[in-house]
């Protein structure tokens, strides 16, 4: 079977296919010529410039194969009619291209018109120092989750921004669920990026599909049309970013999987053979390639029902040589694991539970990940929306977890096995607090039975690794919890 991937490969520009004996031809095929694919060769052209002057060495690609520029800044890629864009991987030192603070890397490729100049700017900054931060899940239903969005997430940020220096370069990644099916509300993302006044590179979600699409092959189409192509790169000081489209849509409204297709495969292939072994790679992706989120629930993981990528062990392989950092979103949880040479970071959500409630379905509240770069070093902290940066835990007294009636409880929410949580009673240190698979007694409260939340019914609470407990004696007066992050920052809260 051809397809526009190997159509070039198998059949080149010999013309075999158009020489195909008549005898193979089918009449009816021909007369519903109207519905076939058109494989024919197209040529893309262009330059890559910086103020008039070529661009030498930055890769070009239709999303099926990459092409370097030569030293003139120039670009030949042969390519085929099914191609739908044909885009650039940013590299370092230049400004990122946007329109309105969506980033704009790219070219529809229209028909007759194969020709297409890319214009970069130099930073006037060293990129090796910049920002980055994610945008889990924003996933607005209605009107009234916008407000919310406009009036309390995108001051938070705004105010995140304006605490760098003025020169940092910072920039943002949508992390998949931009709207939550209804499209119309694309226009309310946008204009709460824009008001951020930062460049966004955006990734797919399953609620970003079309889901009258009776593949996955056009279940994109609309997100296309919005922010361009679903998967690509691009480059800023040290560090090389890629965004992939891991929500495999199977024809069915709204049932999906975590897949990522060989299309993307072969092209990331590409793209990688392009990036030195041991760099620092962030590779950013709506569904988690895994959480912990079965083993804590005491069940077998189900690579089917769309939490995690079924196909996750063929990515790690290929991202062997790098040390990679995978952004991720989807589950409404926070959850960080590593592994190797890769960590995850699964973010809790902009939207909470589903704008239900201030926060996720495991405690966390609502927020977004801030990754400061320096180098190929990366130091990170989960902004909770409208709290301060240095709140990264929360206390609960005796008797508020049902199931440990005797024992003070903190959610951590941001934990990862390099962090320490400690506790001290009246001034004595204790030691280590106890680690327990619970769930966060304020999430319990607020989504637990049929009849909560009132609005979003479906929300439930999920147990979570970063619980920890400690039991006070009966006459203690202070207890102090003191958390001890993977970067030596210490967070002290006391009851």
């Amino acid at each position: 079977m051809i397809n526009r991937r190997n159509f070039l490969k198998n059949v080149g520009l010999t013309g075999s296919l158009l020489t195909m004996p008549a005898a193979l031809l089918n009449a009816k095929s021909l007369a519903a010529s109207q519905t076939n694919i058109d494989l024919s060769a197209i040529t893309l052209r262009g330059k890559v410039q910086c103020e008039g002057k070529g661009v030498a060495g930055v890769p070009v690609t239709d999303g099926i194969n990459i092409t370097l520029t030569d030293k003139n800044g120039l670009y030949e890629l042969i390519s085929n009619a099914t191609a739908e864009f044909v885009y650039i991987s940013v590299p370092s030192g230049y400004a990122f291209p946007e329109h309105k603070s969506i980033a704009a890397f790219y070219k529809p490729i229209s028909k007759n018109n194969y020709k297409n100049d890319f214009n970069l700017e130099k930073l006037k900054v060293d990129d090796r120092k910049h920002t980055f931060v994610v945008w889990a899940d924003p996933q607005m239903k209605t009107k009234k989750d916008v407000e919310v969005l406009i009036s309390q997430s995108v001051p938070d940020l705004q105010a995140v921004i304006k605490s760098y220096p003025a020169d940092t370069l910072i920039h943002g990644i949508g992390c998949g669920d931009l709207v939550w099916d209804e499209f119309e509300l694309f226009e309310d993302y946008k204009h709460a990026v824009d008001m951020c006044g930062i460049p966004f590179f955006n990734v797919i979600g399953n609620h970003d599909m079309d889901n009258e699409a009776r593949t996955d092959d056009k279940s994109a189409n609309t997100f296309k049309q919005q922010f361009g192509p679903t998967y690509y790169s691009y480059n800023r000081g040290e560090l090389h970013y890629i965004v992939l489209d891991d929500v495999f849509f199977l024809g069915v409204a709204k049932k999906y999987i975590g897949y990522i297709t060989e299309n993307q495969l072969q092209w990331l292939d590409q793209d990688l053979a392009l990036v030195k072994p041991g760099t620092t790679i962030i590779v950013s992706l709506h569904i988690p390639t895994f959480t912990g989120n079965a083993r804590r629930a005491g069940k077998v993981e189900d690579v089917t029902d769309g939490g995690t990528v079924a196909n996750r062990q063929q990515l790690y392989k290929m991202l062997a040589p790098y040390k990679v950092h995978i952004m991720s979103g989807h589950t409404h949880f926070n959850d960080n694991w590593e592994e190797g040479n890769i960590m995850e970071h699964n973010h809790g959500t902009v939207c909470g539970a589903w704008w239900t409630g201030p926060i996720c379905g495991d405690g966390t509240p609502s927020g977004y990940g801030v990754y400061d770069v320096n180098g190929s070093d990366i130091k990170w902290h989960y902004k909770s929306t409208g709290l301060a940066k240095d709140k990264q835990l929360r206390i609960y007294p005796k008797g508020r977890v049902k199931e440990s009636p005797d024992e003070l409880a903190v959610n951590v929410w941001n934990w990862d096995k390099k962090w320490k949580v400690e506790w001290f009673e009246d001034g004595v240190l204790k030691g280590p607090m106890e680690q327990k698979v619970a769930y966060d007694p304020w999430a319990f409260e607020l989504y637990a039975g049929p009849s909560l939340p009132k609005v979003r019914k479906f929300v439930e609470p999920v147990l979570t690794d970063h619980m920890f407990f400690a039991k006070p004696s009966v006459d203690a007066k202070k207890i102090t919890i003191r958390v001890t992050d993977r970067f030596g920052n210490v967070y002290e809260e006391s009851v």
